[in-house]
């Protein structure tokens, strides 16, 4: 979600930028203190730097949403909490406009992620918290999807290995609160979809079997 300035022209030729009230500097730059409405009906609320929104600031959207935070030059940059019109919510840090860094997302359903991200996306280390199962997915990410070693933790058992696609693949194992586990691997099995138009794409998607080697104690430690 943009937050800049929609410019439109006055008819001497010069830039709309909307209504403001606050600080200036002596080139009359919008600078310290103000608040704006902007073209697109968006308003602003907290500090300017040279005509740019600097420093901390709320900015509410004509859709509902609203950002709580930081800016640096004109973006999000910093902390800062942005509240969407579905009801997800995303609290942490901002690069350039896009979540960046360490940061929780709520989503509309009340599932959670807690971890890194990198240009808006789940990317690094982080955990991912089912809400109507209370399951939890703990591990690495890539470009928003489940990717690397990780363990999918259920109740009363967990699943430890690699995943690829938002999907196990490979080795891993399982493993039970009463104290066994099972090892054995995940494999993919391709299929195209029917009933395509002969002008579609072929797309493939993935079953995903189990095959489990041997059930055996866990030691005590």
């Amino acid at each position: 979600m943009s937050s800049s300035d929609e410019e439109s022209t006055e008819g001497d030729g010069l830039p709309y930028l909307g209504e403001y009230e606050g600080e200036r500097n002596e080139s009359e730059e919008r600078h310290g203190r103000g608040r704006a409405r902007l073209p697109n009906q968006d308003t602003y609320e907290g500090s300017y730097e040279f005509g740019k929104r600097n420093g901390k600031g709320i900015y509410r959207f004509k859709n509902g949403a609203r950002y709580v935070g930081f800016y640096l030059s004109g973006k999000k940059n910093g902390e800062g909490e942005f509240y969407y019109p579905d009801g997800s919510k995303y609290e942490g840090s901002w690069v350039n406009d896009q979540k960046h860094g360490w940061g929780i997302y709520t989503y509309p359903n009340k599932d959670k992620y807690e971890g890194e991200w990198v240009n808006d996306k789940r990317h690094g280390q982080g955990t991912y918290t089912y809400a109507q199962t209370g399951s939890t997915y703990e591990g690495t990410w890539l470009h928003g999807k489940m990717q690397g070693s990780g363990q999918l933790i259920h109740e009363n058992h967990r699943y430890v290995g690699i995943f690829e696609d938002d999907k196990p693949k490979g080795k891993g194992k399982y493993m039970f609160s009463m104290g066994c586990e099972m090892r054995g691997h995940y494999s993919w099995i391709d299929k195209d979809i029917e009933d395509m138009n002969e002008e579609d794409t072929p797309e493939q998607l993935v079953d995903v079997m189990w095959t489990g080697k041997e059930l055996c104690e866990v030691p005590n430690e």
